[in-house]
């Protein structure tokens, strides 16, 4: 565990982009990058790996699908079948062409309900949680670097954090805190 950190604050959202990449060249370990806004490319140049929340919202999706096929079958087939405009009753297959738009909305209302429920529990959002930004300003117009420092020469390192473009640079002594 680092026994500082250093909080780096931008201006600018290409200045910050470029420090990144300086900082990683030089093997520093950023934690983490607060911003009011998305920064194209951020992730790629920290070295993020894409998501797999793609996959999830596609299992989600057949989640929906399969709840559909059922409540369908067992609604309309099994438990009251009616003779709605001459439609045969007695199978699912002869009906599915009309059930169709029911299958559609509930594979993108379960795709899109889990979908937020996945995001909350993956960023460790639930109600109550007091937030983690250390600097107001970056929910206007900072960008802030959060970067680990292991006891080198904090000298050394915020000259060089300095140099690529930061406005305002602090040292915060890492306290465990959780």
């Amino acid at each position: 565990m680092a026994t500082h950190k250093i909080h780096a604050l931008y201006a600018d959202d290409d200045v910050l982009l470029r420090a990144v990449k300086l900082i990683k060249e030089q093997k520093y370990h950023i934690e983490e990058v607060f911003c009011p806004f998305p920064v194209h490319g951020l992730e790629k140049a920290m070295g993020i790996a894409d998501t797999r929340l793609a996959i999830n919202a596609f299992l989600y999706g057949l989640v929906g699908l399969s709840v559909a096929t059922v409540m369908m079958n067992y609604i309309m087939i099994e438990d009251w079948p009616q003779n709605i405009g001459g439609k045969p009753s007695f199978s699912y297959l002869q009906n599915m062409p009309a059930f169709v738009p029911i299958m559609f909305e509930l594979t993108v209302f379960f795709a899109a309900h889990l979908m937020v429920i996945t995001f909350y529990l993956r960023s460790r959002l639930w109600p109550f949680k007091k937030a983690e930004n250390p600097d107001v300003r970056t929910t206007d117009d900072h960008f802030l670097m959060e970067i680990d420092a292991y006891g080198e020469d904090i000298d050394s390192i915020t000259k060089f954090i300095y140099d690529t473009g930061a406005t305002e640079i602090s040292l915060i002594d890492n306290k465990d805190d959780h």
